[in-house]
């Protein structure tokens, strides 16, 4: 039942990462139709804010709704989860975009299980990695290079881009390091309420460098209103969610592996829906992520073993 359990986890974090893969298609659209990726960002948390907060005071009924945490410290901390996974995370990457290539603001954003490994080891002595997981780590990052190179490894630097893409990899991070402790003391449900509702709070003083809303009309073209409900309600709400839970059930770290499947999920949108050629390098690239991720998997598993 265990093992049945945690297949589940991991199918559903792999449901996860690839419905992510697939946002930038409908972001980029967005953008196309007069939308800035402020706006979008905004009108995607308020949205899956909302829709939450009524959940959830719907399901609490006659019981004590949870509205903060316990203690301005752990308000704090929420507070932290929903800058690094919402308003850094966010605009440090869109505006990477502006600067660097999209090669490398993938390379290095998707590079981000490497820096929680090394974050986690530094904070847990119970995290410290072995040869195992550097082997596998090593093998899913060469596999995700390969993948988003795609045979063309010619990558132009810009400090100024290439640094907020780094940022965005950093956020992230931090995000799974914040979140491991928070899993145990709150309910998932209030976890995601809290990243969503304080992604938007830090995301609004962007307004003061980047200020305009999109017009009413652009907002009522049915092609728009699809992909923000799309971006808000499956993207926003239900992944958030999803991730949270497979973040409590099968720690930060292996959570995080499957940020490694998220340029094999685009490629195959792309292909889906652009009818982009699947060349040998992606998959030799995707074998390797899988690799990878399966001796990673593998090592945690035994470290749980001798633990229990």
């Amino acid at each position: 039942m265990k093992n049945e359990n945690t297949i589940l986890y991991h199918f559903v974090a792999f449901l996860t990462i690839a419905t992510w893969g697939t946002t930038f298609v409908w972001t980029k659209l967005l953008i196309n139709n007069g939308l800035s990726p402020v706006n979008i960002f905004t009108i995607r948390f308020l949205m899956a804010y909302v829709l939450l907060l009524v959940f959830s005071l719907i399901r609490v009924r006659n019981h004590k709704f949870l509205w903060f945490a316990n203690g301005w410290k752990e308000e704090l901390k929420m507070m932290g989860l929903g800058i690094t996974a919402g308003s850094m995370y966010f605009l440090s990457e869109n505006a990477a975009l502006q600067y660097t290539a999209a090669t490398n603001a993938s390379l290095i954003v998707c590079s981000c299980p490497l820096f929680t490994m090394l974050l986690f080891a530094a904070v847990y002595k119970s995290e410290r990695f072995n040869k195992m997981q550097i082997i596998g780590s090593i093998l899913a990052f060469a596999g995700m290079a390969i993948v988003v190179l795609n045979g063309r490894f010619v990558l132009k630097l810009d400090p100024k881009g290439d640094s907020l893409a780094f940022v965005a990899c950093l956020s992230w991070a931090v995000y799974s390091l914040l979140m491991k402790p928070m899993t145990g003391r709150y309910p998932t449900l209030f976890l995601t309420r809290k990243v969503f509702f304080y992604g938007l709070i830090t995301a609004l003083p962007y307004y003061f460098i980047e200020p305009g809303l999109p017009p009413a009309e652009v907002l009522m073209r049915p092609q728009v209103i699809a992909n923000l409900l799309f971006l808000g309600c499956v993207a926003s709400m239900v992944c958030y969610l999803t991730w949270n839970w497979c973040m409590a059930k099968l720690g930060a770290m292996t959570a995080t592996n499957w940020v490694y499947f998220n340029p094999i999920a685009t490629i195959i949108v792309a292909w889906l829906v652009l009818r982009e050629q699947i060349t040998g390098y992606f998959i030799v690239g995707s074998a390797l992520i899988l690799a990878g991720m399966y001796l990673s998997d593998k090592r945690n598993k035994e470290t749980e073993k001798s633990k229990a």
